[in-house]
């Protein structure tokens, strides 16, 4: 099959399996250091040649500043210590001396600096070893409801990310996809005016309720950021008064059930909505969020 890159901090989501009786074809493939190096490390060694060329420009700029100025700086002292001596001004050779040594210094300071900085554009990829090799497998449930209802939706999600996202920005909120990375949530949602930033993980539902799950490295990352993780979860979005969006503010008080058989920790959406939440018109704008962090049930116009 084809191969991908892969961000190692998905194995947190995978549970460890005994050793099956017999291992599947691809555990005996070689590795595909070719493919490595052609997809992943010389793609890395040129972002990383990039970041450092820009770093070495803004310090070569520097010192071209600051050291071609104190030159110019001992280079007048050195004319008019010259003139001085000339004139038999006492102490005038002594201090054309010093000036000639400063000068001499700051010069070769600067050739030294200059060479640093050569060298320092000189990057390559030495000792580059395979630390692990992981074998993922199917689980051995996957065609059980309780395993089955756990694989994501990408219908479902796509109008979740959607609706959430729109959400957000009508609130005149700097939003930013960040899914793919696998940090534990989907978006970032800052407040550019109050500098407030939340940290989105989004859960979407077909129906009005329905159990929703959090992964391991979810969950750690909500324990981790309370101050700044929200669950948003959209319910009703095959509805025709749908979607709705559900905001739940550090959703880690919660008493979430673990759950072993594939490790993840859920709760029914009933238990998300606390008797203190409200219903918020169907309007523009969407509401607000309570300070204290309960949940607002939030109505998204189609």
């Amino acid at each position: 099959g084809d191969y991908h890159l892969q961000d190692p901090a998905v194995l947190g989501n995978m549970q460890p399996a005994s050793l099956p009786a017999s291992l599947p074809p691809v555990s005996a493939v070689s590795e595909p250091v070719a493919w490595l190096n052609e997809r992943a490390l010389m793609p890395f060694l040129e972002e990383i040649r990039r970041e450092r060329e820009a770093e070495v420009k803004r310090i070569q700029e520097h010192i071209d500043v600051s050291l071609t100025e104190l030159i110019r700086r001992e280079d007048e002292k050195i004319g008019r210590f010259f003139d001085e001596a000339e004139r038999g001004v006492e102490g005038a050779a002594g201090l054309l001396k010093m000036a000639e040594d400063r000068h001499a210094a700051l010069f070769a300071r600067r050739q030294r600096r200059a060479e640093e900085l050569v060298r320092q554009r000189s990057l390559s990829l030495q000792g580059v070893e395979r630390m692990a090799s992981v074998l993922v497998l199917p689980h051995p449930d996957r065609n059980q409801p309780q395993v089955q209802n756990l694989r994501p939706d990408p219908e479902t999600e796509a109008i979740a990310m959607r609706a959430v996202m729109e959400y957000e920005g009508s609130q005149r909120r700097q939003v930013d996809d960040v899914h793919e990375n696998n940090l534990g949530y989907d978006i970032t949602s800052l407040d550019t005016e109050s500098g407030e930033l939340r940290l989105i993980e989004i859960k979407g539902l077909a129906g009005e309720t329905g159990m929703v799950a959090l992964t391991p490295n979810e969950k750690r990352v909500a324990e981790d950021r309370r101050d700044c993780y929200w669950l948003y979860i959209v319910t009703r979005y095959k509805q025709p008064d749908g979607p709705r969006v559900m905001l739940i503010g550090d959703p880690a008080r919660l008493a979430w059930h673990e759950v072993k058989k594939v490790e993840h920790y859920q709760l029914p959406v009933s238990a998300l909505t606390p008797a203190g939440s409200c219903q918020v018109p169907r309007a523009w704008p969407v509401g607000r969020v309570e300070e204290d962090r309960t949940v607002v049930n939030q109505v998204i116009p189609n």
